[in-house]
């Protein structure tokens, strides 16, 4: 499967921003979609991510702010952002799993396909 990530921008702090990542080359329906973002200087991390069942889990950094959601229909998962901080600045990325399980979801060895990254930044 190949993954395109799309919708990322310059948004001030309090902002929103909605991040896409459209599939092609697979059955989408049958992966885990995950969203990560690496930092300057920092080490990728773990975002939200989003199961074949609709089950989703998040960051504790993220949780309340972010909503994770897909459209199997249009092989798009999306990444809702809001009230922003410049802490969120990152290239956010979009990665695909068939067999992620729950104990090692939030790890990004759990998934082999991965999208280009889009960068956002949060102004202050």
């Amino acid at each position: 499967v190949q993954l395109q990530a799309s919708g990322g921008g310059l948004v001030q702090a309090g902002g929103s921003l909605r991040v896409s990542c459209t599939a092609s080359g697979g059955t989408f329906n049958s992966y885990t979609i995950g969203w990560f973002r690496q930092a300057p200087g920092k080490e990728r991390e773990f975002v939200a991510t989003i199961r074949r069942s609709g089950h989703t889990y998040y960051a504790d950094s993220v949780k309340g702010r972010f909503t994770i959601s897909r459209d199997n229909a249009k092989n798009t998962a999306y990444l809702q952002m809001t009230n922003l901080k410049p802490e969120d600045t990152a290239v956010h990325y979009c990665a695909a799993s068939s067999g992620a399980i729950l104990s090692t979801i939030r790890l990004s060895e759990s998934y082999p396909y991965w999208g280009q990254g889009t960068l956002v930044t949060v102004s202050s």
